[in-house]
């Protein structure tokens, strides 16, 4: 997938910062082309549960933020998160009392 593809589907609009920082974001994702298209496909499941895939701005790495206000709908998001970590092999690291994950790569 295109880098300014990929921007435009997560919402960004491309320029040479955010295409920098998504390329140091893909160098330091392990695996990064084996989960890329998985990476994607969740931001879009996401999006119906007021949560989404990010590129974090504090780590060079994607960050999935559940933001919904309903704890039921809320649930759903982190279910989905969860069936994609272990669908895909994907190692994800939730923050301690926040409702983000980190991506970090691929689990061989």
């Amino acid at each position: 997938m295109q880098k300014e593809a990929m921007l435009t589907q997560l919402g960004y609009v491309p320029n040479d910062a955010l295409l920098k920082q998504l390329q140091k974001i893909e160098g330091n994702t392990v695996g990064y082309e084996k989960i890329q298209k998985h990476i994607m496909d969740l931001h879009d499941h996401l999006k119906v549960d007021d949560s989404y895939v990010a590129m974090s701005n504090t780590n060079d790495c994607f960050k999935i933020k559940i933001d919904s206000q309903s704890p039921e709908i809320a649930k759903e998001a982190h279910e989905k998160v969860k069936h994609f970590s272990e669908k895909y092999k994907v190692t994800v690291n939730k923050l301690e009392n926040k409702n983000t994950y980190y991506i970090v790569g691929f689990n061989h």
